[in-house]
């Protein structure tokens, strides 16, 4: 897919688009050990190394509202990826997030973050990171700071 077709979607053929960009990306960022999961293991990660960081993924549940913790954290990662230019985005379904980048049980006690690392030997790269990048400049040009993707059901 060329970038003129990307900017020209229809949006929902985009969101659908965007989503199983982000499913590939995790997928592949995980089979090439660059995906750090969990707020405080992305949290120290960002604190040692921020230049590694490519790409962040927040994903909220029904514990989210009530957690005023977790909003702060997020908060604060937001912050980082603005001041260290990383592309960020949100996604609504933990659950769906976490059978992704899940151990073989496909949990994980905490993956309300996601960070995509670049590796030490720069040998990992990926067209649909490069799709995520596009999406997330683009919704900034339209003042969504931390869009919103819908990943693809099972």
């Amino acid at each position: 897919m060329t970038l003129e077709e990307v900017v020209i979607q229809k949006p929902i053929e985009r969101a659908q688009c965007t989503g199983k960009a982000l499913e590939e990306v995790l997928v592949s960022a995980q089979n090439n050990e660059c995906l750090t999961v969990g707020v405080y293991e992305s949290a120290k990660v960002m604190n040692v190394d921020p230049d590694s960081v490519s790409f962040c993924v927040l994903a909220m549940d029904e514990d989210f509202e009530c957690d005023i913790a977790l909003q702060i954290h997020f908060t604060l990662i937001q912050a980082f990826c603005f001041d260290n230019d990383i592309s960020i985005v949100r996604v609504n379904d933990m659950q769906r997030l976490a059978e992704i980048v899940g151990d073989k049980s496909g949990e994980f006690e905490d993956a309300h973050c996601v960070l995509i690392t670049n590796p030490a030997d720069g040998s990992w790269e990926d067209p649909a990171l490069e799709k995520l990048h596009l999406f997330c400049e683009e919704s900034r040009s339209y003042n969504d700071w931390v869009p919103e993707i819908t990943l693809p059901e099972r």
